[in-house]
């Protein structure tokens, strides 16, 4: 059978995920809408041109998502809905979608948002379509890698997830590139981890915690530290099950440092008040210069990612590795973040698709079959190695 999907933001990752689902989802069309038509009409011609001969029908038109009928209107047909816009608008388009009668996921981050999609739960499931947040990489692929560990294993205890989009060389004052957008990434740097320890639910600020990790090749020792949204939903879900659940973020070493003095002068900040009178407004300024300055479109990127879970398997002391490495593809020109995120959402997206996912509002770790998403992975062009080892 062949589905049709709508991706709503043609930007980066919304080509990507056309891409795949072109490739690898049974799609027989995929809509994609941007508030600017000319982008969604620059991604289609792209598509057309990485692709040659497809039989999905591509189109394009705009959609301020912003408008909610305006999105339910185009969601209607879809089988499935994928987001790749700013996750503030994720609960109103869920809403849309339900409205639609299509399935829905994003790309999401927000783990706030992300309650409010799934208190949409009954709704969901009495409309007959699935709705499933935090489908991209982290949150998303590193928590699904989480669930086939912990699945696969007779009583897991602890995992650890650490993963990083990175420049292939160490470049710019910052030893980093924007790989994604600044509000997502602030997004991150800012809050709190909401983790699992001894096995009370915590939180943890973001940018404490640093520690070293190591990974083979040239990459060499990197630094890790506490970021926002990585779990998601897994420290509720996982609640009476494991002792420790966390989350890490993996830069160059000395990154951090400097992000930390750059967040305690405010430099990220919407409005701050001077004892002089007035006020000043430094993010906008701060954004403009990420976006000018750390863009760096000659140096390539890369994304780590390692989900580590221990516990125990017949008898023995376990511990299931499960790591990634994914380098910018000359061949499509799809970025390591763009294909590490879009790629493993597409997926979900087939899944939801085939009906392979209930009807309802579910965290990714519930709703996708974690041993089925992990051997689909590689048909998506996403290799995972697994390293087991036991103490005993």
């Amino acid at each position: 059978m062949a589905y049709e999907y709508v991706v709503l933001g043609a930007g980066r990752q919304g080509v990507a995920l056309a891409y795949d689902l072109a490739k690898n989802g049974e799609a027989a069309g995929v809509r994609l809408f941007d508030v600017d038509a000319a982008v969604a009409e620059r991604a289609v011609a792209r598509l057309r041109q990485l692709i040659p001969g497809t039989t999905c029908r591509f189109s394009a038109a705009r959609c301020d998502v912003a408008d909610a009928a305006a999105a339910s209107g185009a969601m209607r047909g879809a089988h499935c809905v994928l987001s790749a816009v700013p996750y503030v608008f994720n609960e109103r388009l869920t809403n849309a979608a339900i409205d639609a009668g299509a399935s829905f996921l994003d790309l999401g981050g927000n783990t706030s948002v992300v309650r409010s999609q799934l208190a949409m739960h009954e709704i969901a499931r009495a409309r007959g379509v699935s709705i499933v947040p935090d489908c991209g990489l982290a949150p998303g692929l590193g928590n699904s890698l989480a669930a086939q560990g912990i699945a696969s294993m007779d009583a897991p205890r602890h995992v650890h997830v650490r993963c990083g989009g990175l420049p292939q060389q160490r470049v710019g004052p910052l030893q980093y590139k924007l790989v994604f957008n600044f509000d997502g990434l602030m997004n991150e740097y800012s809050g709190f981890g909401e983790f699992l320890r001894d096995g009370k639910h915590v939180e943890v600020p973001a940018l404490s915690e640093p520690e070293s990790i190591n990974f083979p090749g040239t990459l060499g020792t990197c630094e890790a530290a506490v970021t926002s949204g990585g779990t998601s939903t897994c420290p509720h879900t996982y609640h009476g099950r494991l002792e420790t659940y966390d989350y890490k973020t993996v830069r160059y070493p000395g990154h951090f440092d400097i992000i930390r003095v750059l967040f305690a002068l405010g430099c990220f900040e919407s409005n701050v008040p001077l004892s002089r009178g007035g006020a000043i407004q430094p993010r906008p300024i701060m954004r403009a210069l990420f976006e000018e300055r750390l863009t760096f479109p000659e140096v390539r990127d890369l994304v780590v990612l390692r989900t580590v879970v221990r516990g125990t398997h017949q008898g023995k002391s376990w511990r299931t590795q499960y790591d990634l490495y994914d380098l910018h593809d000359e061949k499509t020109g799809f970025t390591a973040m763009e294909r590490t995120t879009a790629f493993p959402a597409a997926l979900v997206a087939h899944f939801q698709a085939r009906k392979l996912v209930e009807p309802g509002a579910r965290p990714l770790e519930v709703a996708v079959p974690a041993r089925e998403y992990f051997e689909e992975l590689a048909k998506h062009d996403i290799h995972i190695r697994v390293t087991e080892t036991t103490d005993d």
